[in-house]
Parts: structure tokens; sequence; C-alpha cells
């Protein structure tokens, strides 16, 4: 029987299916930053959230370890989220620009978001073994997913897990910012963005009127 999304999210959060993840996330949510030292931490995997009528699916990383580790909401708490919510308000995506805690009022509109991989992992890299393993979370969602029509992939490991859920019917070396692709013949899109990393935007690799542009086609792209 297919679950719904409060049963995966339940599932998901009993799962320890990665040693070294585990280890890490919960290492982190007991030494805590000295900033974030009075705040409790998540420690657990991460939850997608946002509309569940939603037309499109952020794919991200993973969680940093003190941002979503810390808060338990993607992108939220961290750099990553400090630049990804404005760009999603700035779109009406968003009802606020700023993403602090799960608790703080804000709600995503026609836009749902997840990750290739749900523990944060150390150096923000998780092995290959560990998003195939991670992987058939997002599968499930997708497939809860009854309005999607295509997804924004925030850097190239979103677009391999991408690629890899619909078997290779993406181009292998097709990432790079801003390209666009069809799925196969099912109508579903897949848009390109370098990954609001603090290390891509401090660099200029991405900027905001870039990434901007990104939320702009993504809207473009919509079919009513």
């Amino acid at each position: 029987m297919k679950r719904n999304f409060d049963q995966l999210n339940a599932a998901l959060l009993e799962c320890r299916s990665c040693p070294r993840l585990v280890t890490w996330r919960e290492s982190v949510a007991q030494t805590r930053r000295k900033a974030f030292l009075d705040q409790p931490y998540w420690g657990r995997p991460v939850p997608g959230f946002g509309d569940h009528k939603a037309r499109i699916l952020i794919v991200g990383l993973a969680p940093g370890a003190h941002g979503s580790n810390r808060t338990g909401r993607m992108f939220t708490g961290d750099a990553s989220g400090d630049f990804l919510y404005p760009a999603l308000f700035k779109a009406n995506f968003a009802n606020q620009p700023t993403a602090h805690a799960n608790n703080d009022g804000l709600e995503l509109k026609d836009v749902f978001i997840s990750a290739v991989c749900r523990c944060a992992p150390p150096g923000n890299k998780p092995d290959q073994s560990e998003i195939t393993t991670c992987l058939p979370w997002l599968a499930e969602e997708i497939s809860l997913l009854d309005n999607l029509q295509g997804f924004v992939v925030l850097g190239r490991i979103a677009y391999d897990g991408i690629r890899t859920l619909f078997n290779g019917l993406l181009p292998k070396d097709g990432f790079s910012h801003g390209s666009l692709h069809q799925i196969g013949e099912n109508g579903l899109w897949v848009l390109c963005s370098y990954h609001p990393s603090r290390q891509n935007t401090q660099t200029g690799r991405l900027t905001k009127a870039m990434f901007d542009q990104i939320w702009e086609k993504a809207a473009q792209l919509l079919k009513n």
C-alpha cells in the first residue's frame, strides 16, 4: 500500500542505514557550534517539505551540519537558505524571504524541497554508496507529488541523483548552470542551477541575478 507523506516521514526519521552519517549527524548535534550552544539540534534525517500540490520539486545535496541538522527543515538556518529563500520569495514561491527555524511561519507555494541525501555528511560530501542508499526516499516523494511538472536541481550531485532515478534518461554530462532537459517523453523537465552554497555565492560563481533567472525560468515553464 502506498504511504502518504506523514507515513513516509515517520519511517525516514527512524532510518539508520548509513553508520558514518548517523555517527556524524549525532556527534554534531551533541557538540553543537558555539553560536548555537543554547539551541537543541535535530540530529536526525531531514524530511522534504513544502506544498504537497507542488508542480516543482527542488532537489539539493544534503542537510548542513549546523543548518538543517540543527533546525530539522531543509535549507533552514544556514547560508544556503539565506540565499535560496529570498529568491523563492521574489519569484512568489514563498510567503517570506527568511528561514530561521521550522516554526517561523514559512510557507511554500507550488514548490517542494528535498535532497538526494537526508543526513548531514562530514565535509558536506556524502559517499556515493550513501546517496544510493538514500535515493529511494526521494523516489517515494516524487511518487506522492501528483501535480509534478519538473525539477530544479541545485548542483551536479542533485542532477546525477535525478538522472539515476530516471534510469539515465538525462544526458550524463548534462549539468551546467541554466541548462534545461526533458526526461524522456514523460513531459517532466529538469532545470539546473549551481548550488547556493557559501563557496559558490561568496566567490561569485553564483550571483543573485543568476539565481533569480533560474526561478523566473522555472515559473515560465509551468503549465496550468
